[in-house]
């Protein structure tokens, strides 16, 4: 997944994404295109399972309307909870 290649020179940990607004605006970003991405497959496909993935849409759509609202801790929440998750499910989706 992109978003660990944001932490390779560094420890994977809350304090270093907290004090570095480039990976923050970065993992945003991937926030943003990986729950486009979801919407879409949904659209075209609604029986595929992808666990939480309303909450990755609503995700998207509160990074994109509303950046005042989103919270670092929320947003870190996601990245070391769900994301392996969502890997793993397109991973076994792709057959890989």
């Amino acid at each position: 997944m992109e978003i660990d290649s944001f932490f390779a020179d560094g420890a994977k940990e809350f304090v270093n994404y907290q004090n570095d607004l480039r990976t923050k605006r970065a993992v945003e970003r991937n926030i943003e295109i990986i729950g486009e991405a979801v919407s879409c497959i949904l659209k075209k496909e609604n029986t595929i399972s992808i666990s939480n993935s309303r909450k990755i849409v609503d995700t998207r759509n509160r990074i994109i309307l509303g950046y005042d609202s989103v919270s670092d801790d929320v947003i870190w929440g996601i990245v070391i909870l769900h994301f392996p998750v969502l890997q793993k499910e397109v991973q076994e989706l792709l057959g890989e």
